[in-house]
Order: structure tokens, then C-alpha cells, then sequence
């Protein structure tokens, strides 16, 4: 059983990263929906496709917060990126905030 505590659903252009250490673990996720039935793309793929690089998010990432540790979300079709926290709730939260996502009707 999937726990609600841990999975997020978001557009496939918002990417979650976790800062670790001194580097960035880009999280791929499992996709649950694909209604053209699109080929999936690996994250490299995907970024190009934005006309970005893992690279290039992680050095904006690096310039909103000085690369402190926890989780951030890229939004790699408009570039806006984000500071999360350092809690996975504290993306969830950020999500809601950005309009993605409602609270789960169990957590009331």
C-alpha cells in the first residue's frame, strides 16, 4: 500500500531535488498516468526537453538558498525555483502552496 505521507503527485515539469551533502539528488519518481501513452524519458531527456540541464538547475538552485541542505522543487518549463525545507512534508506544504495538490482527506 502506498503511504500518502510520501508520495506526491506533480506535472512532469516540476522536479524534486534533495540537497545532500555537498550535492543534488534529482528524484525521478514513478509516473502513475500518461494519457497519450508517451514514451517516458530519462531525466536527462526530460531536462533537454525543457531546454535546461541538471547542471544549470543546480547552479540556480545554489543561488536562491547558498545551497543549504534539504529539498527544492524546479519548475523546469518556467525555470522558477524553490526552497522547500528540510522535511519531504515541508514539499508537499510548497506544492499546495504553488496550487499542485490538496491535503489528503485522510490527514484531517
Amino acid at each position: 500500500m502506498i503511504n500518502s505521507n510520501t508520495t506526491i503527485a506533480h506535472p512532469v515539469y516540476y522536479r524534486i531535488i534533495e540537497r545532500r551533502g555537498n550535492g543534488w539528488a534529482f528524484k525521478e519518481g514513478t509516473p502513475f498516468i500518461n494519457w497519450f501513452d508517451e514514451p517516458i524519458l530519462s531525466q536527462k531527456d526530460l531536462f533537454a526537453a525543457f531546454n535546461t540541464s541538471m547542471k544549470k538547475v543546480a547552479i540556480e538552485l545554489f543561488r536562491i538558498n547558498g545551497g543549504k541542505q534539504g529539498y527544492y522543487i524546479a519548475d523546469i518549463q518556467d525555470k522558477k525555483y524553490y526552497y522547500c525545507g528540510s522535511e519531504w512534508e515541508d514539499v508537499k506544504f510548497k506544492f499546495r502552496e504553488l496550487g499542485i495538490g490538496r491535503p489528503d482527506s485522510l490527514e484531517t
